[in-house]
Parts: C-alpha cells; structure tokens; sequence
C-alpha cells in the first residue's frame, strides 16, 4: 500500500500514524515548508501545494500511490485536487485504485435533532457544506469514470490530543453555552484514522458516517472534561446572550443525530463509541 494524502494535516497524520508499519510509501502535501518537519515526524515524505501550484515531483508521486486520500476543502464549489488526480488517473502507469474524500456531516442540514444515517436526504443551506457537497459529487462523478471504489467519509466534530475540552479548560477559553435540546456529533481522530484503515486495507467504497455513538450537548463535554481535572466547569452562558463568532453561531444552526450505524454493521469497532470513554482514556493516559 502506498499512500498519498492531499493536506497531510491532523486526521491524516493521525491515519500515517497508525499505518506506518504497513504502508510501503506515505507521501503527503502542505501548503507551508516550515510544516516539512511536522509531516515527517507522522512519517510523511512532504510535498508543497498551495491549492495551485504544486512541488514537481507531485504529479509522479501521486500516479504511483494505490490509494489517495484528500482532506483538503473545496474552494468555491471547486476541488483544487481533483484536476491533479484525474491526471494521474489518464496516466497508463498509474496504480490509484481506490480514493478516500474527507467530507462532513454538515452535508446534512437540519433535521431538529432527529437520528440519521446514510440515506438522509441532504438539505443543508449552509454555503460551506454546499461546496463540500458539490466536491463530494465530483469526486464521485470522477471515480465512476474511473471504475474507482471511493469512500466518502462523512466526520463529526474532529478532537483528540492538543483538541479537547481539556485543553481548552486549562487554557481559559473552555464556554458552556446552552441552547436547549442542541445536541452535537463529535469523533476522536483515533477512529477517523481507524475508520481509514478499515476501509482502504479493503478497498471499500460508500458514504460512511464517521462518528461517534453518543451525540450530546457540547457543555455536558465541557461538564465531564472538568470533573476528571477537578475543576469548576465555567458558568453557563444561555445562547441567546453568548459572544461568538459568525461561523461558530452558524454550528448552532443545524441540529442532528448522526447514526454510524452503517460502519459497525460493516464490522468497524470504535475505538471510542463516546466521549466518556475517549476522555477518560486521554485524562489516563495523560496524552490530552
């Protein structure tokens, strides 16, 4: 297996991690060469692309990968890595056969809070999930082309190590906002990587929901995080008179519960079905 990450960044760092020992080749790109070091730690050889311009030896790199894996967002409806993979897909030496697409749940839109799966129809309204849309159809468009199994990975809110509650409780940010009945989807990078190896080590292709068991109000996260430290959870702030930005009010826009009940049908165990336990591990093993 050889690996070519577009926007080698948290989640896939996490997956090169993880698959290191199996993998013959990882190679990955960056938009900055002062993040060489930071890839090459996760075991990636780093390749410059800034969405525009790219290292050289990229387009060689990518035609010989078996599998590619994007996680880098679309730009106005447009896929800056697309045109770069179907490149490599003309070439007759290639060896891409199967491509994973890092999407979001925020395809879905809002559905007040009732439970979902796959085969939700996506409504979102949300300018930011319509451009991931839009990539997520042209990624399927170009894999049919292709005959290519593609996997589109639809990730709840991303934490794990230097992302959590806990660091943002030490760190003084750490809010309880309450907007009643908001319930949130959330997923440890552990099993964004693990969901990557499940996948790619056989080639399976399909919209697969990527998070965890238990969605639940962000401040109940916060509440957990601060009883395991042993510290006073910050006061409760009701939404309508909370400060945030545009884009974190738009998060409280949509309201959802995420069923990944099509990934453990397949066989996939979570690492971390909750939060509870994801906490808990990381307070434990002290790697937050």
């Amino acid at each position: 297996m050889r690996i070519f990450f577009f926007g080698a960044g948290y989640s896939a760092r996490a997956f090169a991690r993880l698959i290191k020992d199996e993998a013959k080749q990882l190679d990955g790109t960056t938009r900055k060469v002062e993040d060489f070091p930071i890839l090459e730690q996760a075991h990636i050889a780093p390749l410059l692309f800034d969405g525009v311009s790219a290292a050289p030896e990229l387009p060689d790199r990518l035609a010989r990968a078996s599998h590619v894996i994007i996680s880098v967002p679309p730009r106005e409806t447009k896929d800056p890595c697309l045109a770069l993979v179907a490149e490599a897909l003309s070439r007759p030496d290639n060896q891409i056969r199967w491509i994973g697409y890092l999407s979001t749940v925020g395809v879905y839109g809002d559905y007040q809070g009732r439970w979902i799966d796959e085969t939700a129809e996506c409504i979102t309204v949300s300018p930011r999930s319509l451009e991931r849309l839009a990539a997520e159809r042209a990624w399927m468009a170009l894999a049919n082309q292709y005959g290519l199994p593609l996997a589109i990975l639809r990730l709840s809110g991303i934490y794990g190590p230097g992302r959590n509650a806990f660091i943002n409780l030490e760190r003084g940010t750490a809010r309880r906002i309450i907007k009643p009945g908001q319930i949130f989807n959330r997923i440890h990078v552990d099993d964004i990587a693990g969901v990557l190896r499940f996948l790619s080590s056989t080639d399976k292709g399909g919209i697969f929901n990527v998070t965890d068991s238990e969605p639940a109000p962000a401040q109940d996260v916060v509440s957990f995080a601060a009883e395991l430290m042993g510290v006073t959870p910050p006061p409760e702030i009701p939404f309508e008179q909370a400060e945030m930005t545009p884009m974190a009010r738009s998060f409280y826009d949509e309201n959802k519960r995420v069923s990944n009940k099509r990934l453990i049908n397949l066989g996939y165990e979570f690492v971390y079905p909750d939060y509870r336990a994801a906490f808990l591990s990381m307070w434990r093993d002290k790697n937050w």
